[in-house]
């Protein structure tokens, strides 16, 4: 049941791409690997602000690289017939209501703050506030990078289904977000592909489809249950006003000199914000990390993934249900791939990529069933939830990706492969003997209740009492 809505195609050619984007990257080569010493301690509970490379560490050795032997298929005979990846779009500035936030921070620290310690001092007389609100969410540099290289890596992951015969056919779709950030990652994606094909006789489309991938704008239930509704985020309230976050806070003044009454949660997430911004767009060590040791970060990451858990996931039912059009979407592209291929034809749709964001992710992760863990995430259960599976700073990086392999094995022996991230993950509820490569029909009987139901217009109805 792909979207019906009003669909806007793109044709950008390879020269207007690099004139957007900026500087062009060669993505023939890999890059030199990090220096671990700019690479801050908390840095890998930055949430959905942390870099892809603290999810897959080796990518900080060579950015180009894959791991093939993650993908073994269960006999030599499967080969993928059809990949749909979701992807989030790559590392972006702050949005204008957290740079604001920032200044706030920054003005307090710069007038009032009393403390020696020289990264306070660096703060102080070197470090300039150099995000403006006109920044706005867009794509950065490393942002450019990230979906060249990713689009590179998966054209090593599966050469049968992104390769250079595939792209030019037309077997490779593209769809898109209409935010900038999105656009431009769709944009990013292409040009990996044309650059490591040397391409440049020839455009390639996108389409524009918000119904697809900025749902949650249009569920009424969703938007008015819980995205405008503020006791929806109760259990973030609370913890924002607990024990462990007012130590945070408390820490964040000490190592100030400020009074505790001047560092809100709001000064701490600007703070923690800082320190991830920094590090994400410019791979620097920021001296405002140093306001923040490992416990306190870990009691950041939980206040965003509280934040998370309620507004995107598993919190609310309607969370979830806002990604039917997506489920439904999804699936009917495997399935026509399936029929495709039983007919001995090619499959028309090799390929499709569709970005969007984290709250695009999210709600479709959750509605499969990924990282549910047997307790929700409340205010009051910090101390228990340590080992959570439901952890946005493993799943929702910059350019986080959920990809649906489909194999043909042989006969009627079709599999699907979910990865996360470029990780193998396990269909929730599927049993151990099928693994992360389970039969197609099978994956389709798990959620047969989602594919027989969950309808977009009747999950996003509001009903009236009167």
């Amino acid at each position: 049941m792909p979207s019906t809505m009003p669909i806007v195609l793109y044709k950008i050619t390879f020269i207007h791409f690099t004139a957007l984007a900026g500087l062009c990257l060669c993505v023939g080569n890999a890059v030199t690997p990090e220096d671990e010493s700019n690479i801050p301690a908390i840095s890998k509970y930055f949430s959905t602000k942390g870099r892809y490379e603290e999810v897959n560490p080796y990518l900080r050795d060579d950015i180009l690289a894959v791991n093939r032997s993650i993908l073994q298929p269960p006999s030599p005979q499967c080969r993928p017939i059809h990949l749909t990846a979701i992807i989030r779009h790559g590392t972006r500035y702050p949005t204008a209501k957290n740079i604001k936030k920032m200044q706030k921070l920054y003005n307090l620290v710069l007038h009032k703050a009393s403390g020696k310690q020289s990264w306070l001092r660096e703060i102080q007389t070197e470090w300039k506030m150099w995000y403006t609100e006109d920044m706005d969410g867009r794509l950065v540099q490393k942002g450019v990078k990230d979906h060249k290289h990713l689009a590179v890596r998966l054209s090593k992951l599966f050469p049968s289904l992104i390769s250079e015969e595939k792209l030019r056919g037309g077997l490779i779709k593209f769809i898109t977000s209409s935010k900038h950030r999105c656009v431009n990652s769709t944009l990013s994606f292409k040009a990996g592909l044309t650059e490591l094909w040397d391409i440049t006789d020839v455009e390639f489309e996108h389409a524009v489809n918000d119904a697809l991938m900025r749902f949650f704008d249009q569920c009424t239930r969703f938007v008015q249950e819980v995205d405008n509704n503020p006791s929806a985020m109760t259990e973030l309230d609370k913890f924002k006003k607990g024990p462990e976050m007012m130590r945070v806070q408390q820490k964040i003044a000490d190592r100030l000199g400020v009074l505790y009454s001047h560092i809100t949660d709001d000064m701490a997430e600007a703070a923690f914000y800082l320190c991830a911004y920094e590090f994400a767009i410019k791979t620097v060590k920021s001296p405002w990390c140093q306001l923040f040791d490992e416990v306190d970060a870990q009691v950041m990451e939980y206040a965003n993934d509280l934040k998370q858990f309620w507004k995107r996931a598993y919190g609310y039912d309607i969370n979830r249900k806002s990604s039917c059009i997506l489920f439904h979407d999804v699936f009917s592209r495997l399935d026509k791939a399936v029929n495709e291929n039983k007919l001995d034809q090619q499959v028309t749709e090799a390929v499709t990529v569709q970005i969007g964001h984290a709250e695009t992710l999210l709600p479709l992760i959750s509605l499969l069933g990924f990282f549910q863990d047997n307790d929700a995430l409340t205010s009051t259960n910090y101390a228990t939830q340590a080992q959570r599976s439901f952890r946005t700073s493993l799943m929702l990086p910059y350019v986080a990706n959920l990809l649906l392999v489909l194999y043909d094995c042989g006969g009627d022996d079709l599999r699907l492969q979910p990865l996360l991230n470029e990780k193998p993950v396990t269909f929730p509820g599927l049993t151990d003997q099928q693994g992360s490569m389970p039969l197609y029909r099978d994956v389709r009987e798990h959620y047969k209740d989602l594919l027989n139901g969950c309808d977009f217009e009747a999950e996003c109805q509001i009903f009236n009492n009167a």
